[in-house]
């Protein structure tokens, strides 16, 4: 039995080195100079490291200053707002009894099979009409709500026996203090799990800012990359510095909450 607790410990740190490999090489390459950027064979440690991208990131001609403002501006917002707006719906889904409550719930599930792209024609529409293109209101406003939040909340919910709900109906406590005396700090880990996971996506999230935003002042950090893809060519040890720098607040959000990710994905998969 030991020999293939071994062997497997093995592969998983194979493919654990396979993941951090790039990751590393980004680092590298942002404090190299660009005559090393592509020298074979890969010189892992530069031989002068330079501090001069990274520098150029914060204090050029477009400092991502102001994209990570933003980005951080709509990442904490929808953060936020989608993980209490997905436990109240959770709760609701979970808790509160009515006629075609599971045939709701799997019709709203089945929302998740739309590819988001297909969306972006009658967002634009609606947004333009409404007057919030050209804003971060167009990517706070559907960020608000996630579909895979609710049912990430809801399965966890759904672990929490019935008696003590029940108990708390009987002693006299209504749906709204259940919600916030009871069933919120039982779910603290699937709560944390969905913030970190809400938190990546907004971070990351490419498409919808380059179909939405037009002013480089509204750019976020995504989009910010932008400026080091020039017209002849790319400069390659900006761009990893400023994808290093990029990086910094995910690891921060998931060190914080990293102890709550396990216990949230596996409470949300006791039931189904």
């Amino acid at each position: 039995m030991s020999w293939k607790k071994t062997l497997l410990t093995a592969v998983m740190f194979a493919f654990g080195l396979l993941m951090i490999v790039p990751f590393l090489w980004m680092i590298s390459t942002s404090f190299k100079s660009p005559d090393e950027v592509f020298s074979y064979p890969i010189s892992w440690i530069p031989s002068h490291p330079v501090l001069d991208h990274h520098i150029k990131v914060w204090t050029g001609a477009n400092s991502f200053v102001t994209y990570y403002k933003n980005s951080l501006k709509i990442a904490v917002i929808c953060t936020i707002g989608a993980t209490l707006l997905s436990a109240f719906a959770a709760y609701g889904f979970s808790r509160i009894e009515f006629k075609g409550r599971n045939a709701l719930f799997m019709v709203y599930l089945s929302m998740m099979m739309i590819p988001p792209q297909v969306l972006f024609v009658p967002k634009f529409i609606i947004f333009n009409q409404i007057g919030i293109y050209n804003t971060h209101w167009a990517l706070i406003l559907p960020g608000l709500f996630t579909i895979f939040g609710v049912f990430l909340m809801r399965q966890f919910f759904m672990s929490i026996p019935q008696d003590i709900t029940e108990s708390a109906f009987i002693d006299g406590a209504g749906h709204f203090r259940i919600f916030w005396q009871l069933m919120v700090p039982l779910a603290k880990p699937a709560l944390a799990t969905l913030a970190i996971i809400d938190f990546s996506w907004h971070w990351n999230d490419y498409e919808n800012a380059l179909v939405f935003l037009i002013n480089r002042d509204l750019y976020t950090v995504p989009l910010g990359m932008q400026n080091f893809i020039l017209e002849f060519n790319i400069d390659y040890n900006g761009m990893m510095a400023a994808t290093t720098a990029g990086i910094v607040p995910m690891l921060v959000v998931f060190l914080i909450g990293q102890n709550y990710i396990i216990q949230g994905i596996t409470g949300s998969a006791v039931k189904g």
